[in-house]
């Protein structure tokens, strides 16, 4: 299933892209896009302003670099980008303290100890791409290309990607999909025959009720939302959050759901019992674009606000009343589908349900609903062909997992088979800006797969937990000291975005795209990067849609032609399913032996005296990957558990006071404050993902909190996609300081 091949993307030629130019041309705010050269001591009076765009998460901000007096000074929001329009969050205004964190990695390492002893010593470029070279030139003359595997996360890492498919390796994958948003796409391209995208493609602005279930708006700080939920929220819209915890978008809400955690589909199918039941939903839309509905609304009948009660804890008439609120905006209603959606195992087809529920408010390409995405295409540099995989990829063995097949792979299945050797054995990782001892769930196993390594090769920027398992490790410039790919991604309106050096690194860091090339010369494929530097290849490729590298690295953004969003009478929706249709019934679920309709599966109890472990994100850290920036450490420097006041009146324990959380199997935490509130309820408790790292390179960061990671030992694979389900560990809690 290759869903992204579906989209529809803006085709801008050089006569249309000139005239977007003109229309939206950079005000005088942002001058200068000159290379500063600290290293050379050069005195550079004044105050410059760079463009770029943001790296402290996915979400790619166009931001402005200021530069005084030679210094990096500050960053700020771009006012023409459309992600930020003019403004970062805390993560993205705290990131110039990445390129001054003292943490930062220095030079190339090359392990000299055990793996997993944290000793290395420096080495220089060539003896550390040499190495590289050599070992996995003999990977693939012993067990063929295919015996490597990269692990990546965002967009820096395409190079490399390049790189390893010219290799002839088809296992890339990112944590970001089987981890986290996987479900979510495949449960909505088995209904819509399309995903929602990153960004979500969800018109939060325009709507009139918005529906919460489990998305932290305000904490996961996606930017461009947040502006947007709090335009909704200034404009009356209704919201409705559902959440075992009070959180800051719960206290916007008009309706709060405390809903008992692993029961998010009991209430999906209630509020749709009452939609169907009451005749609440779009006739017309269902009319003209539903299939199977007839099916569907038999199946159900079984799910009434009365059922769910019992296992949501959801007061019946609170559910009636809150899917009447849904009905009564539609179709500028949204059910938000959510981005980390990996919790408890039928997540695929909790996704649909969330797809489902969207489709009887008709609000598909509707204003306030669920928006057409546009994107500007810059054609690709003309490299020439990838050479074919003999073997095929490595992750999804027999097809076990029947909607897994596509351009994203499983990185557990990756992992499998490295302990394993089915379908292969993969012997080498390359592993680029992922800790993945904290992004995979079972740490242990994901150590054990490294011992079975003849390679691991890890690029990052600070000495993360990852990395001192590593044989080689290549410390990466920061951001705001490189260029990366050109950003066009599917959002509202259609833009190229640039990441251009601000700074210079301050040692012998380099860019991700350097390493590429350099590895790929001593790997004999110097033939795939035939371009001399990364601006070689930036200005070829935006040539040949009409622009240049000068025009961007001035203007940082450029627009595209204002594209319709919307569907109306003369703009039909288009469904690329198997039936045209939006499939309230699948016939590709049935096909392959699963349940055409969602349906619920009871989640398994705590064990007495224990606690569902619930986990999250906070506005001012970005995973494991900013805990050492002390201008965001200084907000939080470590975490703390939630638990319901009541419970920790109970067993004796007071608000901040150090406690550890012990698993179901045993495993027991880095000490963690307990953070005592009525904004919990009492069956569970919560973490904020990302603390409690073991890397004793990593000083600034060693055991500051406790690691929600290290107690997911259990987890429950998605029998559709192979994403995992991490919401099903139960821990106590233990004294101990």
């Amino acid at each position: 299933m290759n869903s992204l091949s579906r989209r529809r993307f803006l085709k801008i030629t050089s006569a249309s892209f000139g005239a977007a130019i003109a229309a939206t041309s950079m005000s005088t705010v942002v001058k200068g896009s000159e290379k500063i050269e600290e290293k050379s001591g050069k005195k550079i009076k004044g105050v410059q302003k760079i463009p770029t765009f943001c790296d402290i998460c996915f979400w790619k901000c166009g931001a402005i670099a200021y530069i005084k007096d030679g210094k990096l000074w500050k960053i700020e929001g771009h006012p023409e980008d459309p992600l930020s329009n003019g403004r970062l969050c805390p993560r993205g205004t705290g990131g110039i303290g990445a390129h001054f964190d003292q943490s930062r990695l220095k030079a190339p390492l090359l392990r000299k100890g055990p793996r997993g002893k944290e000793e290395f010593v420096e080495v220089t470029w060539d003896e550390a791409l040499d190495f590289i070279a050599k070992k996995m030139n003999k990977i693939k003359a012993d067990h063929g290309p295919e015996a490597m595997a990269l692990f990546s996360h965002g967009i820096g890492g395409n190079f490399i990607k390049h790189l390893m498919k010219a290799y002839g390796t088809p296992n890339l994958t990112a944590p970001s999909f089987a981890q986290c948003r996987g479900p979510r796409e495949v449960g909505f391209e088995l209904t819509y025959g399309d995903v929602v995208g990153s960004p979500e493609r969800t018109d939060i602005k325009n709507t009139k009720c918005l529906v919460l279930i489990g998305s932290h708006l305000g904490e996961n700080m996606h930017n461009t939302q947040v502006q947007e939920f709090a335009e909704a929220v200034e404009n009356g819209a209704t919201i409705i959050t559902v959440d075992p915890r009070f959180s800051v978008a719960a206290s916007k809400a008009k309706h709060y759901l405390p809903i008992k955690p692993g029961t998010d589909m009991a209430l999906l199918l209630a509020w749709m019992n009452v939609i169907v039941a009451e005749k609440l939903y779009n006739k017309e839309f269902i009319d003209n674009y539903a299939f199977g509905f007839e099916q569907f609304e038999y199946e159900i009948a079984q799910y009434t606000p009365e059922w769910a009660y019992i296992e949501t804890t959801i007061d019946p008439e609170v559910i009636r009343e809150t899917a009447r609120e849904m009905a009564r905006y539609a179709p500028a209603t949204i059910i938000h589908p959510g981005r980390h959606t990996t919790w408890y195992g039928d997540d695929t087809q909790r996704s649909r349900a969330i797809a489902l529920l969207n489709a009887l408010m008709g609000n598909w390409g509707k204003k306030g609903g669920l928006y057409n995405p546009q994107s500007v295409s810059i054609p690709g540099y003309p490299y020439p062909p990838y050479p074919k995989s003999e073997k095929g990829a490595a992750d999804n063995p027999h097809h076990k997992y029947p909607f897994a097949e596509g351009a994203e792979k499983i990185s557990t299945g990756l992992r499998e088979a490295t302990l394993t050797g089915d379908p292969y054995p993969l012997k080498g990782w390359f592993v680029y800006a992922t800790n993945l001892t904290q992004a995979l769930p079972n740490t242990q196993e994901t150590i054990d797969a490294i011992q079975k390594l003849d390679l691991l090769v890890v690029v990052d920027v600070v000495p993360s937990e990852i990395a001192g398992y590593a044989d080689v490790v290549l410390p990466e410039s920061v951001y705001l000291e490189r260029y990366d790919d050109l950003n066009t991604p599917l959002f509202r309106e259609g833009f190229v975005s640039l990441r251009q050096p601000v700074v210079e690194e301050p040692d012998d860091q380099k860019p991700n795209w350097w390493m590429a090339k350099k590895l790929a010369d001593k790997l004999g494929l110097g033939n795939y990067f035939p371009w001399k530097d990364v601006e070689e290849y930036l200005d070829t490729r935006l040539k040949s849609a009409g622009l240049s590298l000068d025009q961007l690295k001035e203007k940082g953004v450029i627009k595209g032609p204002e594209q319709k969003i919307y569907n109306d009478a003369n703009n039909p929706p288009n469904f690329y399913t198997s039936t045209g249709k939006v499939e309230f019934y699948s016939l590709r679920l049935k096909e392959v032996g699963f349940d055409p309709i969602p349906k619920y599966t009871k989640p398994e109890e705590p064990p007495i005296g224990s606690f569902r472990l619930l986990f999250g994100r906070a506005p001012v850290h970005t995973f494991s990957k900013t805990q050492s920036n002390r201008f965001l450490s200084d907000l939080m420097e470590e975490n703390e558990v939630w638990i319901n006041v009541d419970v920790a009146k109970r067993m004796g324990f007071k608000n901040g006071e150090y406690v550890r959380l012990k698993n179901q199997d045993g495993i027991l935490s880095n000490k963690v404050k307990i953070k005592a509130t009525e904004r919990i309820r009492t069956d569970c408790v919560y973490m904020v993902h990302g603390f409690g790292q073991r890397s004793k390179m990593y000083r600034q960061t060693f055991n500051k909190g406790a690691s929600d990671s290290q107690l997911i030992t259990k987890y429950k694979i998605d029998p559709l996609m192979g994403g995992t389900g991490m919401n099903v560990n139960f821990v106590t809690i233990e004294w101990g300081a």
